[in-house]
């Protein structure tokens, strides 16, 4: 049997016991096994195939798996309460202006200004809410508008 092949049922076992471990040091040994799939595909001696697993397992665990962990262990951002209303559509109930406006986030009705204190929005368009500020909505059209 061709020692490509031998590396390639070993990457499979591997793959394959990271599946029940789920620690991540078996799907890089894996990945470290086919390097020396290609290693071998290529005709090198089998002193070399183990250089390239060693190296690239040790490389592998060392740089890769630190980085793996930390994206794994992160916590997803939930934006909940106002947060969760910056970047949502808005429509325009009544005309905006820096003093006045009244906009609808959903099913809820909010007061509003221009992000940009010298636009007046008029009823009807859609808008993005950019923050907000106590009760009030800062928000700005999402097409030109033409005065």
């Amino acid at each position: 049997m061709d020692a490509w092949v031998v590396w390639l049922v070993i990457a499979m076992a591997l793959g394959i016991a990271e599946a029940f471990s789920l620690k991540l040091y078996l799907a890089l040994s894996s990945v470290a096994a086919l390097v020396a799939t290609l290693v071998a595909a290529v005709g090198l001696g089998s002193p070399f195939q183990f250089v390239a697993f060693t190296v690239s397992s040790v490389l592998l665990v060392v740089f890769v798996h630190p980085l793996a962990q930390h994206a794994l262990r992160r916590v997803p951002v939930m934006r909940s309460g106002v947060a969760a209303l910056v970047g949502r559509e808005a429509l325009v109930l009544s005309e905006i202006t820096r003093h006045a406006g009244r906009v609808r986030i959903g099913g809820e009705e909010w007061t509003a200004r221009p992000y940009d204190s010298s636009l007046v929005i008029p009823p009807g368009v859609t808008v993005e809410v950019f923050a907000i500020e106590g009760a009030t909505a800062v928000v700005h059209p999402q097409e030109a508008l033409w005065a």
